[in-house]
């Protein structure tokens, strides 16, 4: 099919998976009131068309935390997309170092850190859940300084899973849930062959040494829910600081009190999410919570976003309300499942074309001319 935006992407991604991969690639929490929010808030937002700019040569670099990068964009992290592709990590990994951007490998990756660090020649940044044992964050955390990655995004929104019912509908998790995967696996044959046989060993990477080399697609929604910490508070961040000497981001930011104790234990930065609206529903976009929290620490710390972003002009309008940089998720997760890194690829050069579209026509030669005057 004919790829000329996410939605395409999207589309040939739902032909190819699984459902169960597909759902939860797609889905959200509860009635995915947030995950439409994320979307529709962020497309309401207008920007003002200015003409006759001057603007025929445009700037999309930018810096984020010490370094250049072609785009204000990173590839954020997804649990196990390394089932959405064969070795998915890793293809998604060499197509944001081709592309000049971050990409951002999660705790419960199919591929390892050392895998995907051995694959790409740049360095990567490394996801932390909040796990209840602290001595395995330790390790990890030694992993990831040993591997070189460069900056630790540590997600603050999941002390619980949040409620995703379709997952229990398509097989990812609820009765029966192997049978059912393997029956939808039949019936997706190129994606069987590509990575049910081909993508091997399914086991996630990262927990390996606390799952054992058997684990696998049933330890995960298991090991999720009986592993994250609910009694974690922001007086606990202090040894992580003090363990992590690069930059430290802290993922899951929706409440400019919540921005000002991040800025308070010393991150570099945060993301303003709501997990692509995967925890809790009913709360604002992100779209809606960025601008307040860029007024209350805009100039003390490094303010990302993401949930909802799906183009090149929504990355526009995410700088515009005051982000410095954009994490994608979905996007890149769509692209990579209908062509994998050649997908992947494509989506960056999609999002840039987007991009210079945009701020031609709102008269922005830079990363830096993109603020709130272009908002109308």
């Amino acid at each position: 099919m004919i790829i000329s935006s996410t939605l395409d992407f999207r589309e040939a991604a739902r032909r190819r998976l699984p459902r169960f991969l597909f759902d939860y690639a797609d889905g959200g929490a509860y009635a995915e009131r947030t995950l439409r929010r994320n979307v529709d808030d962020l497309a309401d937002i207008a920007l003002r068309q200015r003409v006759l700019s001057g603007a025929a040569e445009i700037d999309l670099s930018t810096t984020l935390f010490g370094r250049r990068q072609a785009l204000p964009v990173a590839l954020g992290p997804v649990g196990i997309s390394g089932m959405f592709r064969r070795r998915g990590e890793v293809q998604a990994a060499r197509a944001a170092s081709a592309g000049g951007i971050p990409f951002c490998l999660s705790t419960v990756s199919i591929c390892s850190l050392g895998e995907v660090t051995r694959a790409v020649p740049s360095p990567i940044w490394f996801q932390l859940y909040v796990i209840r044992d602290r001595a395995f964050m330790r390790d990890l955390l030694a992993t990831a300084r040993d591997q070189g990655a460069e900056a630790l995004v540590f997600t603050v929104d999941m002390p619980v899973p949040g409620a995703r019912y379709r997952d229990a509908h398509s097989g990812m998790s609820g009765p029966n849930a192997a049978l059912r995967r393997m029956l939808q696996a039949i019936g997706k044959p190129g994606w069987a062959w590509d990575v049910g046989l081909n993508g091997r060993p399914h086991r996630l990477g990262n927990l390996e040494p606390m799952l054992g080399k058997a684990s696998g697609m049933n330890d995960y929604m298991g090991w999720l829910g009986s592993n994250f910490d609910p009694s974690i508070t922001w007086s606990d961040l202090d040894w992580i600081r003090s363990e992590w000497k690069g930059p430290l981001i802290i993922k899951g930011i929706l409440d400019p009190a919540d921005a000002r104790e991040a800025a308070a234990i010393g991150a570099d930065g945060i993301v303003v999410s709501n997990h692509g609206g995967r925890q809790l529903d009913g709360v604002r976009s992100s779209a809606r919570a960025l601008p307040g929290i860029v007024e209350a620490v805009g100039d003390r710390l490094t303010v990302l976003a993401d949930s909802g972003v799906r183009s090149g002009l929504d990355v526009v309008r995410m700088l515009a309300l005051g982000a410095e940089g954009v994490l994608l998720g979905r996007a890149w997760l769509y692209a990579m499942a209908a062509r994998g890194e050649a997908g992947v690829t494509l989506l960056l050069d999609l999002i840039a074309k987007e991009m210079k579209v945009a701020m031609t026509l709102t008269g922005a030669r830079s990363i830096a001319e993109i603020n709130r005057s272009l908002l109308d």
